[in-house]
C-alpha cells in the first residue's frame, strides 16, 4: 500500500504539490501585473513614439546592442532621458521580469521534476505509479495545464511587443543581467513575441498556439499519457455530484477545460486522430462548445479549433443548427420550469427543516438544474466568446439567441434566485450540522422518557383515566425506553436499523393490544414514533450534501463573465435597493470561484496564499463596489435637484415676518420636492446597509464603509470634473477670465459643500469630514502630478499617496502645457501678473497694466482662490510656485555657466572691472590715498541742498560705463529670469499672506500654538549653536520637516528667506549682479506717489520683482556674495558722488537715487538692520538723499 501521496514525509507528492500551488501563484502574479504595464511600452501614441521612440526597444536591440548604445551616447538629451526613464521604470520593470523569469522556472522544475521520476529519485515511484494514485493523477495533469494557462494569459494581457520591449529594458537597466546564474537567453526565447494580438477581429497567427507551447520540450510520454488519464477517467470524481447523464458534460467541464489547453502541447492529435477527437468530443462536448479555462478565460472551440482537421470534423456534429437548436430549447424550457421552482421554495415559510429533510434529494436536483443552465446560457450567449468576423459562430449565436428565447434579465434572474436558495439551503444545513448531535440526543431522551411513563402507567402506580395494570406492558415499555436509551450515536448505520425496527414494534403493539381506544396512550406513542423519525432525518444530515451543494453551485466560469449583466443589477438596485440582498447571496456565489486557484495553495501551506487570496478577494471586492456604486450615483443626482430647489426656489424665511406673508414663505411645493428627495436618499442608503458586513473570499465588507467609499468616490469624481472644466483659460481674452471664473466655480464648491452638510444627517455619515479629507486628496493629488513635470524621478500613480484604488481620482486629459487644473489656475495668475506688461505697486499690493495703467488684479485674487479652492488650494499653488522657482534658478544657473563663463570678452571685461575697482573700500578712479577722507562732505551736502532736476552724467563713470557696454548683449537673458524668479516670489508672499490671515482668523489657537512652537524651537536651536552641549533635533528626528509643513500651511514664514538649490562657487558673481543692477537703472525713474517705475513701457522692467529676484538670487549663495555685491553698490554711489562733488555738477544722478532705494528695499525686505547698507554708505547719504528729490 502507496503512503499517503499528499503526506508531509512523501517526498513526491510534496515536490508536485508545490510545483502546482506555485502555478496558481504565477497566474494570479500575471493577471495582477497585467494591470500596471505603464503605458509608455505600448507606444500607442505620437508623443510616446517621439519621446521615447530612441530608448525604448525590442528585440532587434539584441541583433547589434553596441549599435543601439552608440546612437544613445551621441546624443547628451537622449542619455538624460535614458536615465530618467531607467529611474522611473525600473521597479515595475524589475517585477515584471521576475514574474516572466517565474513562468520559465516554473516548466524548468516540473521537468526536472519528471526526470527524478524517470531516474527512480523518489524510491518505489514512476511517472506511472503517479498516474495511479488519485492525488498524483489531478496533480500532474494541472501542472501541465497550469504551464498552458501561464502562457496563454500572458499572451492575452501583456502583448508580445510589450513583452520584448519590458525585456530589453531589464536587460539594459539591470545590474542583474551579468550573473552567471542569469538565464536571460531562455527567458527571452520563451517569452519572445508570438504576433497574436487580443484585439477583437484580429488575424490568428500560423501554428498558433502549438509552435508557442513547444518553445520549451516537455516529455512526450508525459504528455501522451497525461491526455491518456484525461481521456478515459473522471479524475475528479465529479460525476458523483451530477447522477443524471444529461449534466455530465458540466460535470466534466473543468476536465475538459484542461484537456484543451493540453492538447496544444501535441497538436498532431488535432490534426489527424479522427477517432480520438470523436472520443474526446462526443465525451466532453457533445452538448456545449463554449467553455471557460480558468478564472472565466472563454474559449470557444469552434474558432480555436478552426485549423485543425481532425478537431474540426469531430466538433461538427455538436455545431450542427439541428442539435444547437435541440440544445438552446431544452435549457429554455429547463430553465423556465426549474425557475418557477426556486420561485416557490423562496417564498416565506416555505423552507422548514422538516421540509428540508424530507426533500433533500429533490432540492439538489433542482439546483444542478439550474446551475447546469445557468452556466450553457450564460457561456453561449457571451459576446466575448463569439468572434464578429466569423460568420458561422455569428449564425450559431443568433440561432442560441432565438430558440433559448434569451432575455438577459430574466436569465439574471434566475442566477440571483438561485443565489439566494443555495445561500438559505447551504446556511440551514450549517445550522443543522452543528445541532445535529444536540438535537439527537435531545429526541432520543425524549422518546425514552415517553416510554417509561407509559410503563409507569401501567404499572398502575401512575393514575390514567382507566388504565389497567399491565405487567406485560408494563416491561414491554420498560425495555424499549432501555433500547432507545442505547441506541449509538456514533454508528449511525447500526443506530437507523434499529431506529427502524423500534418503530414498527411501537405500530405493532397499538394493534395487538387494543390500545386504540386510550386516546392518551396513542398520543405518548405516536409522540415517540416522531421523535423516532426525528432521529432518523437527523442521522441522515451528512457533510456530503453541503459538498454536493458546492460542486454544484461553482461560478468560477462566469468570473469576468458577470460584468456583462452589472448594467441590469444596477437597473435593478435604482428601482428597488432592497435588491442588495438578493445580490449578497450572488457575490458569495461568485466567491466560491477563488476555491479553484487556492485549494493546491491551501494545500501546500503555500506562505502565497495570502497575496493570491488578497488579489482575487480585492478583485471581487472591486467588482462589488462597482455595481453598488449606482446608489452613491443616484444619491448625488438627487442631491443635485435638492441643490438646484434649496439654491433658486426656496426663497430664506426672515426673523419677522407679517401674517399675510406666511403662505408665499411657506412655498409648500418645493419644500415637498425636497423632502421627496430627500426620503428617495435615505431608502438608498437603508438599501446598502441591509446587505450585512459580508466575507468576500478574504476580505470583509462592510456595507457603512462600502455606502462612505461609495459617496466618497461619486464626490471625487463630481468635484475633480468641475475643477477640471471651472479652471480652463483663454490666454487670448481681454480682461482675464480669471476672477469670474473662481467665482463661478466657488458657486459650485459652495453648492458641493451645502448640499453635503444638508444629506449627512439622513445618511449618518461624517459629511464635513469627507468634504475636507477628499477635497484636499484632489487637489493633493493634482499639485503632485503637476510637480511631476519638474521632477527627474515621477511619482507613479501606484505609489502617490494620494491616490487611491478604491476611491480614485480621475485623471483627466490636459487641454494645454499644463497636466492639471492647478498648473492652468497657476500659469494663468503668471500671465496676467507679467512684470513686461504689469507694474505691481508694493504698497497696494496691486499689479497694473504698464499701457493703460488699469488695475488687472490685486490681493482680492488670493481670498477668492481660498474661498474656492480652500487652504489646500493656496498651499498647493505655493509648492508649484515653488518647484517653478527652483526650475528657473536651475535655468539661470546653466545661462551663467553659457554666456558668463563661456565666453572670452566677457570674463576679460569683468577682470578689468574687478582690478579697477578693487579695493572695495576706496573710491574708483581715485588712488587710494586720495579718497581717506571719505569725500568732501560740505560740498555734498550743499549739493544735496539744490533740489535740482537730475540727470545722468555724462562723464559720470568712464569705467562703469565700458563695462556695461561691452557686457551689453548678456543682460536680455539675464533680466527675464530674475523678474521670472521675482514675479514669482510676490505672488509666494501674497499666498503666505492670505494663508496667515485665514488661519489667523479660523483657527487663532493654531496660528498661536504654531507661532510660538517656531519661536521655542529657533531659540532652542539658536542657544545649540552659541553652546553645543545644548540639545538639538538629530538627524532621524522628523520634527523640524514636519513643523515646516504646518508653518508653511499657516504662512507663519518667508518666501525669501528660502534657500531653493544647492549651488556651488560662481566665479565673479557678485560683480556680475552688481554690473546687472546699474544697467537696468537708466530704465527706471524715480516717482514721489509710486517710488521706482518704469521710464518707459516699450522697455519694460518692474522694480519690486527686480529687487526681489535679485535677493533670492544672492539668497541662494554664500553670505560673502552678498557681502560683495553690496559693497560694489556702496562704492559705485560713493564713487559717483565724490566725482559730482569734484566737477561741481549741482545734481544728484538718477542712478545713485536708484542705487539708494535698492539698498533701502533690500533691507526692508530682508527686515535686516540698516547699519548692514551703512556698513558700506555713509550714514548722512541714506538719511539726506530723499530730501533732495
Amino acid at each position: 500500500m502507496m503512503l499517503d501521496f499528499l503526506a508531509e514525509n512523501n517526498l513526491c507528492g510534496q515536490a508536485i504539490l508545490r510545483i502546482v500551488s506555485c502555478g496558481n501563484a504565477i497566474i494570479a502574479e500575471l493577471l495582477r501585473l497585467s494591470e500596471f504595464i505603464p503605458a509608455v511600452f505600448r507606444l500607442k501614441d505620437r508623443a510616446d513614439q517621439q519621446k521615447y521612440g530612441d530608448i525604448i526597444f525590442d528585440f532587434i536591440y539584441f541583433k547589434g546592442p553596441e549599435l543601439c548604445e552608440s546612437k544613445l551616447e551621441a546624443k547628451p538629451e537622449l542619455q538624460d532621458l535614458d536615465e530618467e526613464f531607467r529611474e522611473n521604470n525600473i521597479e515595475i520593470v524589475t517585477r515584471f521580469y521576475l514574474a516572466f523569469q517565474s513562468v520559465h522556472k516554473y516548466i524548468v522544475d516540473l521537468n526536472r521534476y519528471l526526470d527524478d521520476l524517470n531516474e527512480g529519485v523518489y524510491i518505489q515511484q514512476t511517472l506511472e505509479t503517479v498516474l495511479l494514485n488519485e492525488d498524483g493523477k489531478q496533480l500532474l495533469c494541472e501542472a501541465l495545464y497550469l504551464y498552458g494557462v501561464m502562457l496563454l494569459v500572458i499572451d492575452q494581457k501583456i502583448e508580445g511587443e510589450v513583452r520584448e520591449r519590458m525585456l530589453v529594458s531589464y536587460y539594459r537597466y539591470s545590474a542583474a543581467r551579468s550573473s552567471a546564474d542569469s538565464n536571460m537567453d531562455d527567458i527571452c526565447k520563451l517569452l519572445r513575441s508570438t504576433g497574436y494580438s487580443s484585439q477583437p477581429g484580429a488575424k490568428r497567427p500560423p501554428n498558433y498556439p502549438e509552435s508557442y507551447f513547444q518553445r520549451v520540450p516537455i516529455n512526450e510520454a508525459f504528455i501522451s499519457m497525461v491526455i491518456g488519464r484525461l481521456r478515459s477517467d473522471d479524475i475528479y470524481n465529479q460525476v458523483s455530484a451530477y447522477p443524471l447523464p444529461e449534466h455530465r458534460s458540466t460535470a466534466l467541464a473543468n476536465q475538459a477545460a484542461m484537456l484543451y489547453v493540453i492538447l496544444y502541447f501535441d497538436p498532431s492529435i488535432l490534426h489527424t486522430h479522427q477517432a480520438k477527437m470523436r472520443e474526446i468530443v462526443d465525451k466532453y462536448f457533445p452538448d456545449n462548445w463554449v467553455i471557460s479555462i480558468y478564472m472565466g478565460i472563454t474559449v470557444n472551440l469552434g474558432d480555436a479549433w478552426e485549423p485543425y482537421k481532425a478537431a474540426k470534423t469531430a466538433l461538427n456534429n455538436t455545431l450542427d443548427l439541428s442539435n444547437v437548436k435541440e440544445q438552446a430549447s431544452r435549457y429554455a424550457t429547463v430553465s423556465e420550469r426549474v425557475h418557477a421552482q426556486v420561485q416557490q421554495f423562496l417564498k416565506e415559510g416555505y423552507l422548514r427543516e422538516e421540509m428540508v429533510l424530507d426533500n433533500i434529494p429533490r432540492l439538489l436536483n433542482c439546483l444542478r438544474d439550474c446551475n447546469v443552465a445557468i452556466r450553457w446560457l450564460m457561456l453561449h450567449t457571451a459576446d466575448s466568446a463569439c468572434d464578429p468576423n466569423n460568420k458561422r459562430l455569428r449564425q450559431i449565436k443568433d440561432q442560441i439567441l432565438t430558440d433559448s428565447r434569451y432575455n438577459p434579465k430574466i436569465l439574471f434572474q434566475l442566477l440571483l434566485d438561485t443565489a439566494q436558495f443555495e445561500f438559505i439551503l447551504k446556511e440551514m444545513f450549517k445550522q443543522m450540522l452543528s445541532e445535529k448531535q444536540a438535537k439527537w440526543e435531545y429526541y432520543k431522551k425524549e422518546g425514552s422518557e415517553r416510554m417509561t411513563e407509559l410503563a409507569d402507567v401501567f404499572s398502575g402506580v401512575k393514575p390514567l383515566t382507566r388504565v389497567e395494570k399491565n405487567e406485560n406492558l408494563q416491561a414491554w415499555f420498560r425495555e424499549i425506553s432501555k433500547q432507545i436509551l442505547s441506541l449509538n450515536y456514533d454508528d449511525s448505520t447500526a443506530a437507523g436499523r434499529k431506529t427502524v425496527q423500534l418503530i414498527q414494534a411501537l405500530e405493532e403493539v397499538q394493534e395487538f393490544h387494543q390500545l386504540e381506544s386510550n386516546l392518551q396512550v396513542c398520543q405518548f406513542l405516536a409522540d415517540t414514533r416522531k421523535f423516532l423519525h426525528q432521529m432518523i432525518r437527523t442521522i441522515n444530515i451528512k457533510e456530503e450534501v453541503l459538498i454536493t451543494m458546492q460542486i454544484v453551485g461553482d461560478l468560477s466560469f462566469a468570473w469576468q463573465l458577470i460584468d456583462s449583466f452589472t448594467s441590469i443589477m444596477q437597473e435593478s438596485i435604482r428601482v428597488s435597493p432592497s435588491m442588495v440582498t438578493k445580490l449578497r447571496a450572488t457575490f458569495l456565489k461568485l466567491a466560491s470561484a477563488l476555491d479553484l486557484p487556492l485549494l493546491r495553495i491551501n494545500q501546500a501551506n503555500s506562505p502565497d496564499l495570502l497575496s493570491v487570496s488578497q488579489y482575487y478577494s480585492g478583485e471581487l471586492v472591486s467588482y462589488v463596489r462597482k455595481v453598488l456604486q449606482i446608489i452613491p450615483e443616484s444619491m448625488f443626482t438627487s442631491l443635485l435637484k435638492i441643490i438646484k430647489l434649496q439654491t433658486h426656489d426656496i426663497i430664506e424665511v426672515p426673523t419677522r415676518l407679517d401674517k399675510d406673508k406666511l403662505r408665499d414663505y411657506a412655498q409648500l411645493g418645493p419644500r415637498y420636492e425636497v423632502a421627496k428627495l430627500t426620503h428617495a436618499i435615505s431608502i438608498f442608503t437603508e438599501g446598502i446597509l441591509m446587505m450585512k458586513t459580508t466575507l468576500v473570499g478574504i476580505i470583509k465588507v462592510d456595507p457603512k464603509q462600502l455606502l462612505e467609499d461609495g459617496i466618497r468616490k461619486e464626490l471625487v469624481k463630481r468635484v475633480a470634473f468641475a475643477l477640471h472644466r471651472g479652471l480652463i483659460f483663454n490666454p487670448r481674452a481681454k480682461p482675464s477670465e480669471l476672477m469670474p471664473k473662481l467665482k463661478e466655480l466657488g458657486a459650485t464648491m459652495d453648492g458641493f459643500h451645502r448640499s453635503f452638510e444638508y444629506i449627512q444627517d439622513y445618511v449618518n455619515i461624517y459629511g464635513l469630514k469627507i468634504w475636507q479629507e477628499e477635497v484636499s486628496r484632489i487637489i493633493n493629488y493634482n499639485v503632485e502630478q503637476e510637480c511631476n513635470n519638474f521632477l527627474r524621478t515621477k511619482i507613479q500613480d501606484w505609489q502617490s499617496m494620494y491616490q487611491s484604488t478604491h476611491i480614485p481620482i480621475p485623471k483627466l486629459p490636459p487641454v494645454d502645457e499644463s497636466v492639471t487644473f492647478i498648473g492652468r489656475l497657476c500659469r494663468e495668475i503668471l500671465r496676467i501678473t507679467d512684470p513686461k506688461m504689469t507694474c505691481h505697486i508694493d504698497q497696494l499690493n496691486t499689479w497694473y497694466d504698464m499701457k493703460t495703467h488699469q488695475e488687472v488684479t490685486s490681493s482680492r485674487l488670493f481670498s477668492e482662490i481660498q474661498t474656492t479652492l480652500g487652504t489646500f488650494g493656496l498651499n498647493g499653488l505655493d509648492r508649484l510656485l515653488c518647484f517653478m522657482i527652483v526650475k528657473e534658478l536651475q535655468n539661470f544657473l546653466s545661462m551663467f555657466q553659457k554666456i558668463i563663463l563661456r565666453d572670452r570678452t566677457v570674463q576679460d571685461t569683468l577682470k578689468t572691472l574687478m582690478n579697477a575697482v578693487s579695493p572695495l573700500k576706496s573710491i574708483v578712479g581715485k588712488h587710494p590715498e586720495s579718497s581717506q577722507g571719505g569725500g568732501d562732505t560740505v560740498a555734498f551736502l550743499s549739493l544735496l541742498n539744490r533740489k535740482l532736476f537730475f540727470n545722468f552724467s555724462a562723464n559720470s563713470n568712464k569705467i562703469y560705463l565700458s563695462a556695461i557696454a561691452k557686457t551689453q548683449k548678456i543682460w536680455t537673458a539675464y533680466l527675464e529670469a530674475i523678474m521670472k524668479v521675482g514675479q514669482m516670489q510676490i505672488l509666494r508672499q501674497q499666498i503666505a499672506n492670505e494663508l496667515n490671515y485665514s488661519c489667523r482668523f479660523d483657527s487663532k489657537h493654531l496660528a498661536a500654538a504654531l507661532e510660538n512652537l517656531n519661536k521655542a524651537l529657533l531659540a532652542d536651536i539658536e542657544a545649540h549653536y552659541q553652546d553645543p552641549s545644548l540639545p538639538y533635533p538629530k538627524e532621524d528626528n522628523t520634527l523640524l520637516y514636519e513643523i515646516t509643513a504646518y508653518l508653511e500651511a499657516a504662512g507663519i514664514h518667508n518666501p525669501l528667506n528660502k534657500i531653493y538649490i544647492t549651488t556651488k562657487r560662481l566665479p565673479y558673481f557678485p560683480i556680475v549682479n552688481f554690473l546687472f543692477l546699474i544697467a537696468q537703472l537708466p530704465k527706471l525713474q524715480y516717482n514721489k506717489n509710486l517710488g521706482m517705475v518704469c521710464r518707459k513701457p516699450a522697455d519694460p522692467v518692474d522694480w519690486p520683482p527686480l529687487v526681489l529676484g535679485l535677493l533670492t538670487l544672492l539668497k541662494q549663495f554664500h553670505s560673502r556674495y552678498t557681502e560683495q555685491f553690496l559693497a560694489l553698490i556702496g562704492q559705485f554711489i560713493r564713487s559717483t558722488v565724490e566725482q559730482c562733488t569734484s566737477q561741481k555738477i549741482p545734481e544728484m544722478p538718477a542712478d545713485v537715487v536708484g542705487a539708494l532705494l535698492f539698498l533701502e528695499d533690500y533691507v526692508r525686505y530682508t527686515k535686516l538692520p540698516r547699519r548692514v547698507a551703512e556698513a558700506h554708505v555713509p550714514n548722512f547719504i541714506f538719511d539726506e538723499f530723499r530730501t533732495v528729490l
